[in-house]
C-alpha cells in the first residue's frame, strides 16, 4: 500500500473556526467519534457514555470555535479501513493524518506507527529508539494524548515486563485490540503470551 504523507503540526492547537468532519461509527470496541480536518484524520474517540456535545467539548481547547459538520461521506476511508481492521483484512492503516502536538510527541506517534502489526513494544524500548533511553514515562505520556488511537497504535506498548498497562480506552479494549492482531498475525496457537515485548 502506498505510505500517504503524515501532516504534523508541533503545536496543540488549531486556528479558531476550522472546520472538523465527524461522524460516530459502531466498532467491536464500542461507538468510536471519527473527526478530520482538511488535511487529515485529527481525533478518534471512544465514546462511551458521551454525548456528541460532550465530545466537542473535550476537544474545544485544541480546536476552539471549530465548526462541526456531520459527514460519513469524508469519514468513509477512515470507516472502510477500520472495519477492515477490526476483520482482520487490514495490518497498516494507509490515511492521511493531521496530528497537532509537542515535537516529542510527534515523533513518539511516529515510532509507534513503526510497530509492526500483531506485535509489541515496551515503553523503554520506543525511548531508547528515539534516543532517549531515559525518557520512558514520558513516551507514556505521549501515548496517553495519542489523538488517534488504533490508527496510531499505541495498544502496542507495554510494561517492561511484558504487563498491559494504562491506556485511555481502559485496559479491556487494549487487550481485545492486542489479541485481535494476535489472533490474525499468529492464527497457529503458540506457546507463551502474545503481549511480550519483542
Amino acid at each position: 500500500m502506498r505510505r500517504r504523507r503524515l501532516a504534523l503540526r508541533s503545536s496543540l492547537r488549531y486556528a479558531a473556526g476550522v472546520k472538523l468532519a465527524y461522524h460516530v461509527m459502531a466498532s467491536p470496541l464500542g461507538l468510536l467519534f471519527l473527526a478530520r480536518a482538511e488535511r487529515g484524520l485529527r481525533f478518534v474517540d471512544f465514546l462511551e457514555r458521551k454525548s456528541l456535545k460532550r465530545a466537542f467539548a473535550s476537544h474545544a481547547e485544541a480546536v476552539p470555535d471549530a465548526k462541526w459538520e456531520p459527514s460519513l461521506l469524508q469519514l468513509k476511508p477512515v470507516v472502510d479501513q477500520l472495519d477492515s481492521y477490526f476483520c482482520g483484512n487490514l495490518t497498516r492503516f494507509d490515511l492521511p493524518l493531521d496530528l497537532a502536538g509537542t515535537e516529542f510527541q510527534l515523533k513518539v506517534w511516529r515510532a509507534l506507527r513503526s510497530i509492526p502489526y500483531g506485535e509489541t513494544r515496551a515503553y523503554g524500548q520506543i525511548a531508547k529508539g528515539l534516543g532517549q533511553p531515559g525518557a520512558a514515562r514520558a513516551v507514556g505520556l505521549a501515548n496517553n494524548h495519542n489523538p488517534v488511537p488504533i490508527i496510531v497504535p499505541c495498544h502496542r506498548v507495554i510494561g517492561a515486563d511484558g504487563s498491559l498497562t494504562g491506556y485511555g480506552g481502559g485496559l479491556p479494549r487494549k487487550r481485545k485490540l492486542l489479541d485481535l492482531e494476535a489472533r490474525f498475525a499468529h492464527p497457529v496457537s503458540r506457546a507463551g503470551s502474545p503481549f511480550r515485548a519483542s
